[in-house]
């Protein structure tokens, strides 16, 4: 079986691979994740902070061999999975297939034994960064370094959309450093609880050879006003709520302003473009979802505004493409156009209702398969007595409120 894991396990799979996350050899189980919660340590009383977990789909078994892919499709390493939860948790053992090459600077990346093997008989000064170091931490990292006579290992924590940005912020440091300073790159993803992070920090450190420790500042993030920010204004409804004359009408009606650059994702073209061979399974409509909510992610990305209006009738891949969007540093609106079944079966302009009912669609929303409505929709538009025209007027409104579009 072959599995490509989510960005954080691909990252903590890298740091497993290459030692970083020693003495950790594979993915935790159920008796250590339960120490490191209560204790701080794993079953054996060894210190560690934080739980490095893996998800795997319902087929794989303890005692398969499972070979994980990085995004390209290239072998990392096969996972021999001794535990499996009911939450899709597995756990075990590790063995590397191939040097990691996905993401930026790969050619920077050393792992700690090659890191010590450089340093030789002299001290580290490990410097863990997750932004730019300001002046008194310039200061402080020359003065620690030429009192330890230690060479300085910079590891900016290359993790997620910051991560090219703060080795560029470690390469433009090495320049105010000792000559000798070494950058290398470790995407070691941060942890939600600060004192959590730190410690894990610590623990990267020290497998990188530290005498001592310091870590840089924490990046102060102050976003740009909306109007130049990235936006996903994603619509969802049953099949003719009115979602797609809406998006479309909204579509016009940014192109007529002129101040955004806009991308449209109708459901029904990208079904027959970019998600063409899928079925109607519920495996198949999640697959079309986060295709369309990458594609939509990549627009915004950049600072574009992308309009994606799928039936998306579940929430948690409506979640998925939230954290998509949120994740590149964009904003997300969710429209649910809340108009009745009944109003939308009255409709029924290309007679899907009628084929769902006499059975010849199987698994169609509304019908034989559930809509999940959002409880976290940001506007919602019922089209049974209002005109189109006032139903985009309604979403160009909550965009000017919010400030995305002037």
């Amino acid at each position: 079986m072959e599995w490509t894991p989510e960005a954080r396990e691909l990252a903590d799979l890298e740091l497993l691979l290459s030692g970083a996350f020693e003495p950790l050899t594979g993915f935790l189980g159920h008796d250590d994740l339960h120490a490191v919660h209560e204790r701080g340590t794993l079953a054996d009383g060894t210190p560690w902070p934080v739980p490095v977990t893996l998800h795997l789909p319902e087929e794989a078994a303890p005692g398969d061999e499972v070979t994980l892919l990085d995004p390209e499709g290239v072998p990392l390493a096969a996972l021999t999975v001794t535990e499996r939860g009911h939450d899709g948790l597995a756990a075990g053992p590790v063995r590397g297939l191939g040097a990691a090459e996905h993401g930026p600077f790969a050619r920077l990346r050393r792992t700690p034994a090659e890191v010590r093997a450089l340093l030789g008989d002299r001290p580290a000064l490990v410097v863990t960064m997750r932004g730019p170091l300001d002046e008194p931490a310039l200061t402080e990292v020359t003065a620690t370094a030429k009192e330890l006579d230690a060479v300085v290992v910079l590891l900016p924590l290359s993790y997620g959309e910051p991560g090219p940005a703060v080795v560029r912020a470690a390469l433009k440091a090495k320049d105010r450093l000792p000559e000798d300073t070494l950058v290398v790159p470790v995407p070691l993803a941060p942890r939600e609880e600060p004192e959590l992070d730190l410690e894990l920090r610590e623990h990267v450190a020290t497998a990188y050879g530290a005498a001592e420790h310091l870590a840089g500042p924490e990046p102060v993030s102050i976003p740009g006003p909306p109007h130049r920010r990235g936006l996903v204004v994603f619509f969802t409804g049953l099949s003719g709520s009115g979602k797609s004359t809406i998006a479309r009408g909204l579509r016009d009606a940014l192109l007529e302003l002129g101040s955004r650059t806009v991308t449209h994702l109708d459901g029904d073209v990208v079904r027959a473009l970019l998600s063409k061979g899928l079925t109607f399974s519920k495996a198949d409509r999640d697959l079309n979802i986060r295709r369309i909510g990458f594609v939509a992610a990549e627009a915004a990305r950049h600072g574009g505004l992308a309009i994606c209006a799928p039936i998306a009738p579940y929430a948690a891949t409506r979640a998925e493409v939230r954290e998509m969007a949120e994740s590149v540093g964009a904003d997300f609106l969710l429209v649910h156009v809340a108009t009745p079944l009944e109003e939308c079966e009255r409709r029924d302009r290309k007679g899907l209702y009628a084929k769902a009912r006499a059975g010849l669609i199987p698994e169609f929303t509304g019908v034989s398969d559930p809509y999940e409505e959002p409880d976290d929709a940001d506007l919602v538009i019922d089209t049974t007595h209002i005109s189109i025209e006032a139903a985009v007027s309604q979403v160009l409104g909550a965009l000017r409120s919010g400030g995305w579009v002037r």
